[in-house]
């Protein structure tokens, strides 16, 4: 597998691959859509695909949505809901470090260090009766050990403190708890590809040698995507059962009163616009049998059935292509005559040697399935570098099916979340009744270059 850069978008592949035979790359320049309004009237397909205890737990009204696009956003949005919260602050998470920072230079209220450690206490400090719980996966030492011994090491942080942090064992030897989820007081909630991470923050321009991305001991860590959606409603209280079973399951076996919302409390960040008003969102999971508990696959489910549905486009953001299941439902998409378009964004090389050595050479294997399937050339697959060149890891895990449905959550595609990991939790499909400017949102990253004139290029995968 070989790889041809070319700056920018659509077309700069287009010209870059006409003289070098076939590739991963569509023939013709596509024209950019505009968006339209929502209209909470028009019927769409989409709610017949989403059929609770098939392919969805269960389906909850949002009054708003909105999609944070990489830290930056999600940090400072999660950072003003925390500090609206009277009742409850409750957070999942496959990896927690208190030292993460919700601002890479200051905090912005003068209170002191803007670590999330640090802000958490801050929080429980001046609300007593506020109940903060973190139940994040035990990790494997081996794991651990490549995160400074986090989040083993983020006992020590709140001992003894009214902030309580569980480190949760409950999986299958060798599966992990992968959800991404952070609710507050039930009205708010969080979730998505990211967790508290030293190495995680970037803006959407993921600039070279961003000096914001220092991590403790003065190193910077490389660019990085992210996507996080934020609901508000039943959708968010939904989430709060969610914790709360998770929390029951990890070994707290006292009863947790579901708390009435306030009232008067709306914890939506004042300064993030909604992308979607009065949608209905589905939660899906993924759960391996264990301990005679019965498996959950809603997420894969979800998948197969989105793909088969798709009449136009499919766009997948996402850090692995590793499942032989997911691959062969989008080969035979594209051996269709008039089947969709296939987009999949996703890292060049993974970060650790472990995922190079497995999943990226799933992945080569995979990508040559798909281009052999690719008779109409339909088929994208690019990887994000910096304006330098330098590798973008792709951590989101993001999918829209033409403009109907949006999948955003922490599954990514490989065998471990169709069935193995409790890794999908939280992610969800939102019926878009129609609406192009969620698909916009996304698209624009690759097709357009008035948004990302010089600021990305991309890697083409081709036949080598």
């Amino acid at each position: 597998m070989s790889s041809e850069r070319s700056r920018g978008y659509w077309v700069g592949w287009v010209e870059a691959m006409a003289t070098r035979g076939p590739g991963i790359v569509r023939k013709s320049t596509p024209k950019r859509r505009e968006a339209v309004p929502h209209d909470s009237g028009r019927r769409s397909s989409a709610p017949t695909l989403l059929i609770p205890g098939v392919n969805c737990w269960r389906t909850e009204r949002a009054e708003r949505l909105a999609f944070l696009v990489d830290i930056q956003a999600y940090y400072a949005a999660v950072r003003a809901a925390m500090r609206a919260a009277r009742h409850s602050i409750l957070i999942l998470g496959w990896a927690f470090d208190p030292r993460s920072k919700l601002a890479p230079v200051k905090s912005d209220d003068g209170e002191g260090p803007d670590e999330v450690g640090r802000f958490l206490l801050r929080l429980v400090a001046a609300r007593p009766d506020l109940d903060v719980r973190v139940l994040i996966w035990k990790s494997a030492i081996a794991i651990s050990a490549t995160q400074e011994f986090f989040p083993h090491r983020a006992r020590a942080w709140f001992r003894d403190t009214p902030v309580r942090l569980r480190l949760d064992d409950q999986v299958p030897f060798g599966g992990c708890h992968h959800q991404k989820v952070v609710v507050i007081d039930d009205v708010v909630a969080f979730c998505g590809s990211t967790d508290f991470s030293v190495d995680r923050w970037d803006t959407s321009r993921h600039l070279d040698n961003d000096t914001r991305r220092v991590m403790p001991g003065a190193v910077v860590h490389g660019p990085r995507h992210e996507v996080m959606t934020m609901v508000d409603g039943a959708a968010a209280a939904a989430f709060g059962a969610l914790f709360r079973t998770r929390w029951r399951a990890s070994g707290d076996d006292a009863r947790q009163r579901q708390p009435t919302p306030p009232e008067d409390n709306d914890a939506w960040p004042v300064h993030v616009k909604p992308a979607l008003f009065g949608v209905d969102v589905a939660i899906s999971r993924t759960r391996p049998a264990w301990r005679g508990r019965k498996p959950q696959t809603e997420i894969r489910q979800l998948h197969l059935a989105t793909i088969a549905s798709a009449r136009r486009l499919i766009y997948l953001e996402n850090q692995y292509l590793a499942s032989p299941v997911i691959a062969d439902a989008l080969a035979a998409r594209l051996a269709e005559r008039d089947g969709p378009e296939v987009v999949l964004v996703t890292t060049g090389q993974a970060p650790s040697w472990f995922d190079r050595l497995t999943m990226d050479r799933t992945r080569a294997v995979l990508l040559e399935r798909l281009l052999a399937a690719d008779r109409y050339k339909r088929f994208l697959a690019v990887s994000p570098e910096s304006p330098g060149g330098a590798r973008v890891i792709v951590h989101s895990k993001v999918g829209i099916f033409d403009d109907r449905i949006a999948q955003v959550g922490s599954a990514n595609l490989n065998n471990r979340s169709g069935g193995f990991d409790t890794d999908s939790t939280p992610d969800r499909a939102v019926p878009l009744g129609g609406n192009s400017l969620l698909v916009a949102n996304f698209e624009y990253r690759i097709r357009d270059p008035f948004f990302f004139p010089d600021l990305l290029q991309y890697t083409l995968f081709v036949d080598g």
